[in-house]
């Protein structure tokens, strides 16, 4: 018998976050925001001192988050990021826990995923809480036939074209849209625009409060509050 989606809100266990890496070269800015969970998150420490760390009231809020980055081959077989970045994954397809929150960033235009990406992303798909696509992202789930019916958006500039060939999605132009589970984001830097509004939904009440650990890592990592039409575009 399938579990039920693990409750974000209120999760009584670890957050398991996956970002899937296929094989190509992963733009490193649409996985990057990824980050927004270690923010929220009990394991990282920086070496702050001790005066700028957040009281015990506030980092009691945190949620433990355990990040994953799979693949199909899984380590020690390295995957490409731009930027001339090399990443050994922590898991492959068949190693990696279920996922109750999943990020998947673009690859190469021209790519065309195996048929093992394309079923793992429909695992994960099944299986997960949320799951989140940044810029050309939304290529694998759109190929894995997840998005009939449902409302997204992607990168601007291709929406045209998207449209044409995928004209069972309604798609949209904004900045982030969210589907049920299904979170979509438009071009690149979008990412942090639907990872901020992403938190909101999710812990906005427990942690989003003045004073409240989600508003102090918004507020000191000045993650961006944009309009999600474009309206404060110059």
């Amino acid at each position: 018998m399938a579990t039920a989606p693990l409750n974000l809100e209120n999760p009584q266990r670890p957050v398991h976050v996956g970002v899937i890496l296929l094989n190509s070269v992963t733009e490193i800015l649409d996985v990057a925001p990824v980050e927004f969970f270690s923010m929220l998150g009990v394991s990282e420490d920086f070496g702050m001192p001790e005066g700028m760390l957040p009281p015990p009231q506030v980092t009691s809020q945190a949620i433990d988050f355990r990040i994953y980055w799979v693949s199909e081959a899984g380590p020690p077989t390295t995957m490409k990021l731009t930027s001339n970045i090399h990443l050994v994954p922590t898991d492959s397809f068949e190693t990696c826990p279920p996922l109750d929150i999943v990020l998947i960033g673009a690859q190469r235009f021209n790519y065309t995923p195996t048929a093992a990406e394309l079923a793992f992303v429909r695992k994960a798909y099944e299986e997960s809480s949320a799951f989140l696509t940044i810029c050309g992202g939304i290529g694998a789930p759109l190929l894995a036939g997840l998005l009939e019916g449902k409302t997204a958006t992607g990168p601007r500039d291709f929406l045209p074209l998207m449209r044409e060939q995928a004209p069972e999605v309604n798609w949209v132009e904004k900045r982030w849209v969210r589907d049920g589970k299904l979170w979509t984001s438009g071009s690149v830097l979008n990412g942090t625009d639907m990872m901020r509004a992403f938190g909101r939904e999710i812990w906005g009440g427990r942690m989003g409060g003045k004073g409240g650990l989600l508003e102090r890592m918004e507020r000191v990592g000045a993650w961006p509050a944009r309009d999600v039409d474009f309206k404060d575009e110059v």
